[in-house]
């Protein structure tokens, strides 16, 4: 089954399930869906950041500072959250990721998702998915935030990370 095959819960401005569509479909008709974000650190604290494959549906080639991606039809946030994070890191047994908020993405172009922001340690060494990352490095906060007007980001990824920064810093 490809991507875009895959079905995906549609939900309301309130995040209640209101039917179901495959992947591609919800993105080509606009449909409101769930999504995670995992912000993963390694041991020393250094922010997990990842290029996109080419071949991504949506993106393609851009940076993100999170894991993640849909929530598939019937799943949890929760177990989206640790099952995209495996995925995407390459590693098993990860700790369960930490919930930390969530919030109602819009591209303002008729993309919206209903969005779960995470957080989660991994001491593991990574071995991300060549199908889903084409580059990976641990940044520190210092190094992330100087690349973030150098390089091509995912704009759902920043609109997170904005509100991640404004969540920690109590607004």
């Amino acid at each position: 089954m490809s991507a875009a095959d895959e079905i995906l819960d549609i939900v309301d401005e309130r995040d209640r399930v209101i039917g179901r569509a495959p992947r591609g479909e919800a993105y080509a008709r606009g449909l409101r869906h769930r999504c995670v974000f995992v912000e993963a650190r390694d041991a020393e604290g250094r922010l997990f950041v990842h290029r996109r494959t080419p071949t991504k549906l949506v993106f393609p080639s851009h940076y993100d500072m999170f894991v993640g991606g849909v929530v598939g039809a019937g799943e949890s946030y929760d177990e989206a959250a640790l099952r995209e994070a495996e995925e995407e890191l390459g590693v098993s047994g990860l700790p369960r990721p930490v919930f930390l908020f969530k919030f109602l993405y819009d591209d303002g172009a008729g993309q919206t998702w209903w969005s779960a922001v995470y957080e989660v340690r991994c001491a593991l060494p990574v071995d991300p998915q060549v199908e889903e990352v084409a580059w990976h490095g641990f940044l520190t906060d210092e190094e992330l935030e100087r690349r973030l007007s150098e390089w091509p980001w995912v704009p759902d990824g920043l609109a997170a990370y904005e509100r991640l920064r404004a969540h920690r810093a109590g607004r």
